[in-house]
């Protein structure tokens, strides 16, 4: 039988039934701004409840879905919300079911990967509640359905030296995934500044602004930005909202972006 990890929040964060689930995505990736970026290796994508955070993540999944030589390995990665552990987390099993079915995981890569050991270890228990990968696959079985997965959740771990082991294995089939929300809870006007801050640290390689930032994705981000470094792949924004933007209410918010990596400018 199958080793399958199943959905934890199918129903919460995102539909549970599959027509309307797949519904809903295409109708966020219509809405979404069409961007001409080519050869993208990298992008930055939020994680919240698809009514708030959708709109915002589809930008991304678009462009993603438009590119002329898509990626065949996508390396997802994200915070841990729930459970806290060292070092990053690598789901070994053979895929991830949504309502939309089963994206398969590249357990060969994951294995290679966890036997180089730390920063990675096959731990799979620590995805079982978690949402901030989970939420990415139903985007990526509309955009990319052959594409495999390796789905990396990050406990307490030095970022760089996360971004120094994945620079050893980033191949020209990758892509890499990096799940964050930003601000969370503010007014929707300190969420703006807050996070124009962060942003703007982001898109200039400013390893100590993202580090002072607020981003539960923080670590992965930093991640991202070594290896983005290390082969010259260069940061685009493609949308940011808050979730007042979305419904209206401002008192509280959570701040979402989408951003692109591609080679060159």
């Amino acid at each position: 039988m199958a080793d399958i990890r199943l959905p934890a929040v199918a129903g919460m964060f995102y539909p549970a039934q599959p027509s309307v689930l797949r519904e809903d995505i295409r109708r966020y990736l219509d809405a979404a701004p069409l961007s001409d970026l080519e050869s993208v290796r990298a992008v930055v994508v939020p994680h919240a409840g698809y009514v708030y955070s959708g709109p915002v993540a589809a930008s991304a999944y678009r462009l993603l879905g438009n590119q002329t030589h898509p990626r065949t390995r996508l390396l997802i990665m994200g915070p841990s919300h729930r459970v806290w552990f060292q070092g990053v987390a690598v789901a070994d099993v053979d895929g991830f079911r949504t309502p939309l079915g089963i994206q398969a995981v590249d357990r060969d890569y994951v294995r290679r990967l966890c036997a180089d050991g730390h920063p990675f270890s096959a731990a799979t228990a620590h995805h079982a509640a978690e949402h901030s990968l989970e939420v990415q696959v139903p985007f990526i079985q509309v955009v990319l359905p052959e594409a495999k997965i390796v789905p990396m959740l990050f406990g307490d771990v030095d970022a760089l030296d996360v971004g120094v082991a994945l620079n050893r294995v980033v191949s020209d089939d990758d892509l890499l995934i990096i799940s964050s929300d930003l601000s969370h809870y503010h007014s929707n006007e300190t969420a703006h500044h807050l996070d124009g801050h962060f942003l703007s640290a982001l898109l200039a390689g400013d390893y100590e602004g993202v580090a002072r930032g607020e981003a539960c994705g923080q670590a992965p981000a930093l991640a991202l930005m070594a290896v983005a470094d290390a082969h010259g792949w260069r940061p685009h924004l493609l949308d940011y909202r808050t979730s007042g933007d979305v419904t209206g209410e401002r008192r509280q918010v959570v701040g979402y972006a989408a951003v692109a990596y591609s080679e060159g400018d």
